[in-house]
């Protein structure tokens, strides 16, 4: 017995196909509906904010309302999102559509970025140039805005510390609820004292908010994307924890990347002295629990091999910088 290749998969997995094993259909759990719940309010809100922010004059109304336009945009994009990834896997695409989250959430990272810069720049002229607005129409806008965010965070909530694309959205609907803030505090000044200048103060600082945003949520598209291996894991430290149970003499050409938010995957070579195949079994079973228990990783391939076989054979990252040992 020179190899022995198993492929261990998480339990909701079937085959669809003689030889294929293919994730099972991804669930939509009512987030859809969720969605669809704060497309509707921000949709009717943004047209409100619009209107308002050209009557009064106010930067921070006229920011705002740009930014749930985009928020607009971002929940359509990820309504749709959603639903793409409970798409039934085939035989070309055998992991699904759960990558269509990801993509989703790249966009609207690159969305938000591009209207934080656009409203920065307009609040750098406007601090040049102060222009009057209405201070008590800002008031009356702001509040009724925080509340129509405050609902969306709440729909959102549930599913934004597992779903990349949720997250994605939620943090559109949040910028939102921090210009409605920004928008109530620069209202004070303006309407009792006339500093028209924190209205542009106030649109930089939702800008540089939701710049932030941005900029975490596009790294992270960007990190699946590339297959990187997960912030909350070391590859070093599950190597070493892999080598140290019984049976392992060495570990190699080990990766570990997430398919989608949730859905994290390892793939590795495993070297043992054992031959017998209930020992092979016993030590494919321990290795499956220890990653799983431990770093929550449920979607494991590994490969047996016993000591002597030449590297050329299976040491397929050799000599290429790209891989680690």
């Amino acid at each position: 017995m020179s190899q022995i290749f198993l492929n261990l998969h998480r339990a909701g997995y079937h085959h669809e196909e003689r030889g294929l094993v293919i994730p099972a259909v991804a669930t939509d759990t009512g987030v859809s509906a969720r969605l669809l719940a704060v497309v509707a309010t921000t949709g009717t809100f943004m047209l409100v904010e619009l209107v308002a922010g050209y009557l009064s004059g106010s930067l921070a109304l006229l920011a705002d309302a740009g930014h749930m336009f985009s928020d607009l945009a971002a929940l359509l994009l990820a309504l749709a999102a959603q639903w793409y990834t409970t798409r039934p896997p085939t035989p070309r695409r055998s992991y699904g559509y759960y990558r269509a989250e990801i993509l989703a959430a790249l966009a609207n990272g690159v969305g938000l970025g591009i209207v934080a810069l656009t409203v920065l720049y307009e609040a750098w002229h406007r601090l040049h140039e102060p222009r009057e607005v209405t201070g008590l129409f800002m008031v009356a806008v702001g509040f009724a805005g925080l509340l129509v965010n405050m609902f969306g965070l709440v729909l959102l909530n549930a599913g934004r510390s597992t779903n990349l694309n949720i997250r994605g959205a939620w943090l559109h609907v949040f910028g939102d609820a921090l210009g409605s803030v920004a928008v109530l505090v620069a209202a004070g000044p303006i309407s009792l004292f006339g500093w028209y200048i924190a209205d542009p103060i106030a649109g930089a600082v939702i800008a540089i908010l939701i710049l932030v945003s941005a900029v975490r949520l596009t790294r992270d598209a960007v990190d699946i994307l590339m297959e990187a291996v997960p912030r909350h894991i070391s590859l070093l430290e599950v190597r070493e924890a892999l080598r140290q149970q019984p049976g392992v003499e060495d570990v190699h050409d080990l990766h570990i990347w997430t398919i989608a938010s949730g859905f994290i995957a390892l793939s590795a070579h495993i070297v043992t002295s054992h031959v017998r195949g209930e020992d092979i079994r016993q030590l494919l079973i321990n290795l499956r629990r220890l990653v799983r228990d431990r770093y929550g990783i449920s979607h494991t391939t590994l490969q047996i091999e016993t000591p002597g076989i030449p590297e050329d054979d299976t040491r397929f990252c050799e000599g290429d910088p790209r891989c680690l040992p």
